[in-house]
């Protein structure tokens, strides 16, 4: 774990972007399509957190962004190359565009200011997205990682923030996979090689404080 001083480094408020992965309706709501894992984003205080660290970001006037994945109900431009991708197709909850599945899911708060991308294809939400633009139009150098899942998309946003020159921030309890054991192995194994690990409550007392920018 870094210091506090070294984390307030990394985590400063005009240079961070707060990233949500797929905390979405159909993926950790009441009616998800991988109720495993909305099961376990839920019981383990996880989307309790990512709210929590949502709040904080809006508080003090750091960028907060949601990845959602989402399809056409056509499929076109979707990934087929992968047993995930054609095992998505078959669950009885769809993400299709335009749907309650695709909204950002309770109780995590989306702002105005707060922007929403949507991805249609691919395994990680800063490939192909157009993130990677918007954080550097808004300044941004360093990502906190947060959201689902620990085994797939939450890594491969780690692995492409890093590879694109970002610091990427991963917050351990606010991030959720399955099994439930999968999650502090990813963390201690291979996400701890190439991000700072921190906690929610850590992230959060380096935000506390009064609104201190205000980005255009």
């Amino acid at each position: 774990m870094p210091s506090h001083q070294q984390l307030l480094e990394q985590l400063e408020v005009p240079t961070t972007a707060l990233l949500t992965v797929e905390c979405q309706q159909g993926v950790v709501g009441k009616h998800s399509a991988l109720p495993e894992l909305a099961a376990q984003a839920s019981s383990s205080g996880v989307l309790r957190n990512v709210a929590r660290l949502v709040a904080a970001a809006h508080d003090a006037g750091v960028q907060v962004l949601h990845a959602v994945a989402e399809r056409r109900p056509d499929g076109r431009g979707s990934n087929r190359n992968a047993r995930l991708f054609r095992a998505a197709e078959r669950l009885p909850v769809q993400q299709h565009t335009g749907s309650q599945a695709v909204r950002v899911a309770p109780p995590i708060d989306v702002a105005p200011e707060d922007l929403v991308v949507r991805r249609l294809h691919g395994l990680s939400p800063l490939a192909g997205t157009g993130v990677d633009p918007l954080l550097r139009n808004l300044g941004c150098r360093t990502i906190v990682v947060t959201g689902v899942s620990a085994n797939v998309a939450v890594p491969g946003a780690v692995f492409d923030a890093v590879n694109l020159g970002y610091t990427a921030v991963v917050v351990a309890d606010a991030i959720a996979g399955v099994p439930a054991e999968y999650t502090p192995a990813m963390i201690r194994n291979t996400l701890a090689l190439v991000a700072t690990i921190a906690t929610t409550d850590e992230v959060v007392s380096c935000w506390k404080g009064p609104r201190r920018v205000t980005r255009a």
